[in-house]
């Protein structure tokens, strides 16, 4: 190994619900596999940013967290949206994806303003969007993951949905059938479970992307042991899918 993919976990003390830290440990069993030397740094409150920043992946906690985080992200906003306009990758899941819109209205009212890196509201609602979930996207395919939110987000004219869902009351609001947001690398979504394990697409877009930001191309450097396990671990998720497919919501 040797060549460097530094991933940032993004308050993992309080934005960590539903084993959104499994997304963490996706990326780094992946970087390794491809012959790259994943470095994680786990950033909460007041803790220092790290030199380089390849990747950056945060999670969802309920409104106490979010209200716990929100001063030190605010200020961490600027940082955070240039490297989103640099091309950075990054994962933002239910709360961070709301945190990372214009605004949040919390179902009692309060209103937390967001850092605006995607151009969405959200307001929350007495109604949980709650279960299982499978979303058609046209670049990764099929996504599946579990979703428990009562914000309900609603996207800019122009911004791009992550995918679609079928019915209604799921997905970013239960009324337009989308779900999540792509702006530059950055991906916002509702989908817990957590997401990566089950769907390698989305872990490689994340890790083409910052190889490619960092080392000008992603060439991966596999063993063929290497790359019996990746194939071995895509199998496995490729059976999840096609289980959740047939499971009613």
């Amino acid at each position: 190994m040797g060549r460097a993919i530094d991933i940032v976990s993004l308050y993992p003390k309080d934005m960590n619900i539903y084993g959104d830290s499994g997304n963490v440990l996706t990326i780094e069993r992946r970087l390794a596999l491809y012959g790259y030397e994943p470095r994680i740094h786990a950033v909460n409150q007041h803790d220092p940013w790290p030199g380089h920043a390849d990747v950056i992946l945060g999670g969802g906690g309920q409104d106490t967290g979010q209200k716990k985080i929100i001063d030190d992200l605010y200020a961490r906003a600027d940082t955070l949206r240039a490297l989103a306009e640099d091309g950075v990758p990054m994962l933002m899941i239910c709360g961070l994806y709301q945190l990372f819109g214009d605004y949040f209205e919390t179902v009692d009212g309060a209103r937390l303003d967001g850092i605006s890196i995607i151009g969405a509201h959200t307001v929350g609602r007495d109604v949980r969007m709650i279960g299982n979930l499978v979303e058609h996207s046209d670049d990764f395919g099929d996504v599946i993951g579990y979703e428990n939110h009562s914000g309900q987000t609603f996207l800019d004219g122009g911004v791009r949905p992550l995918g679609a869902v079928d019915g209604d009351g799921m997905g970013n609001n239960g009324e337009d059938h989308t779900e999540g947001a792509r702006v530059h690398n950055v991906i916002g979504t509702y989908m817990h479970g957590s997401l990566l394990p089950k769907n390698p697409a989305i872990s490689d877009f994340l890790i083409r992307a910052a190889a490619e930001r960092r080392y000008g191309a992603f060439r991966p450097e596999s063993t063929p042991a290497a790359r019996d396990e990746l194939a071995r671990i895509d199998r496995i998720a490729q059976r999840a899918r096609e289980a959740a497919q047939l499971r009613p919501r």
